[in-house]
């Protein structure tokens, strides 16, 4: 069989043996979905993609190229599924179809499973637009095939450095990737990551469409900079970054005194837009989220409109009850997350009342088998709160280490509970929470999902 057959033809249309592979393989997928949801085998939100990529290894590329006005990738360290939740619901409102991995599924198999949902049996994929949550390392292996009209670059951060290795290394990927692609792309980028707003420089000389977005907020300063930041030095001449201002980590105000370096023009006012979610980094997603909006050319009462009903994603600061008690579940899976995630609670409950806690360390493939991590996390201001913190996950003597490590003595009545057991931590978080309070949950990503099955699928003993 000649190779030309198996290309493209004049018009377009992928040939006979291409297009049966790829029914075959959506097909493959849309079965072992279906399977797995009448086993109750999962969320099934990577399997089918696995499969359907043996039998048509182009599915990716071909399911992208279907997708109507175009596909938005939103990459990052934090806040990828809050903002992709947002940004697919100010669409959804103006009668747009949108394939999305809602999941949090966002590795190479993750984004196929995600599009099959929205193809039919024909592969023939239905969506105006897709919205897809990429992982930062895979997003230079993912953009020759998915070709966006759109990236959103929330952050960079430490993150699992045994698999990523350190921001600048992947900022040097991404801009070599993000070069590639068509010049009527558009790059939405933080500018107050310095690392970010560097690379959205360098892209606008190769002539690539950039926009920033970030805070106008001095009233949000941190009193200083924390001590776990992760890019304070310039990111073009190497020299110490001087800050008027910091809204978390290394994010806030800067400019270089040695180069001239500084941080990007914005393009979004965010003393306009609303704070619905708790915490400053919820403040960003929104921003990030609303201009993506604008950038398709929606007007700002409809996104007005869907932020202020917005409900938090699964995990990120979702809020349920859970016998007749308050329970927040605030994913903490890096040491810039966790420590806005204590930083979130301990305003709450400064002025609202000291709660019980429970964390949850796990050290499984989708946390990051390292945990040292969180010798970098500021525990000392959630046990300077007092009360109760129950410590559980796969290495919960690692946890409860760092925080009696944490406390300076015991004047405050803080009560450590360890327990191994998960069912049982739960239950004694929920049993040392007072009615009127909130039980403030802080897991690892594999931990959140846990928790969420015994709090919303199964009796906690």
């Amino acid at each position: 069989m000649s190779a030309s057959f198996l290309c493209l033809n004049r018009n377009g249309e992928i040939e006979l043996v291409d297009r049966v592979r790829l029914i075959l393989a959506v097909l493959a997928g849309k079965t072992i979905t279906s399977l797995i949801g009448i086993l109750r085998l999962g969320a099934g939100s990577v399997f089918p993609g696995t499969i359907a990529n043996r039998l048509q290894p182009q599915i990716l590329d071909r399911l992208c190229r279907q997708v109507k006005y175009g596909i938005i990738i939103i990459a990052g360290t934090n806040g990828k599924t809050t903002t992709s939740l947002l940004l697919r619901q100010i669409l959804e409102r103006q009668g747009w179809r949108v394939a999305h991995n809602a999941t949090g599924a966002n590795l190479h198999n993750g984004l196929i499973t995600a599009l099959l949902e929205s193809t039919d049996f024909s592969g023939k994929l239905k969506a105006d637009y897709a919205i897809l949550e990429v992982d930062e390392n895979v997003v230079p292996k993912v953009l020759p095939q998915v070709q966006p009209k759109c990236i959103l670059g929330l952050n960079l951060f430490r993150d699992q450095l045994d698999r990523y290795g350190e921001v600048d290394t992947i900022s040097e990927r991404w801009q070599r990737a993000i070069v590639q692609l068509p010049s009527d792309m558009v790059a939405i980028l933080n500018a107050d990551d310095p690392t970010l707003s560097y690379l959205g420089q360098k892209l606008v000389e190769t002539g690539k469409k950039v926009k920033f977005f970030g805070l106008s907020e001095p009233g949000q300063y941190l009193d200083e900079i924390p001590h776990a930041v992760d890019s304070i030095y310039c990111p073009s001449c190497g020299h110490s970054l001087e800050y008027r201002g910091v809204y978390l980590s290394h994010l806030g105000d800067y400019s270089c005194p040695s180069c001239g370096f500084s941080k990007g023009q914005v393009a979004i006012d965010s003393q306009e837009w609303p704070q619905i979610l708790i915490g400053i980094y919820n403040k960003y997603n929104t921003i990030a989220a609303a201009l993506a909006a604008q950038e398709i050319g929606i007007e700002s009462d409809p996104i007005l409109e869907t932020i202020a009903n917005f409900q938090a994603a699964f995990g990120r600061a979702e809020e349920l009850e859970v016998e007749g008690k308050k329970v927040r579940i605030l994913l903490s899976k890096n040491p810039v997350g966790m420590n806005e995630t204590i930083r979130a609670v301990t305003q709450i409950e400064e002025t609202g009342g000291v709660s019980a806690k429970l964390i949850v360390l796990n050290d499984r493939i989708p946390d990051g088998t390292d945990v040292s991590w969180i010798w970098d996390v500021d525990t000392e201001k959630l046990v300077a709160l007092g009360g109760t913190i129950v410590v559980s996950g796969d290495r919960v003597y690692d946890m409860a280490l760092r925080l009696r490590y944490s406390q300076k003595d015991n004047s405050n009545g803080l009560k450590l509970v360890v327990k191994e057991d998960l069912s049982e931590a739960i239950a004694t978080a929920l049993e040392s929470t007072p009615a009127d309070k909130t039980l403030h949950i802080l897991p690892t990503y594999s931990a959140m999902l846990e928790v969420r099955g015994f709090l919303t699928g199964r009796k906690i003993l």
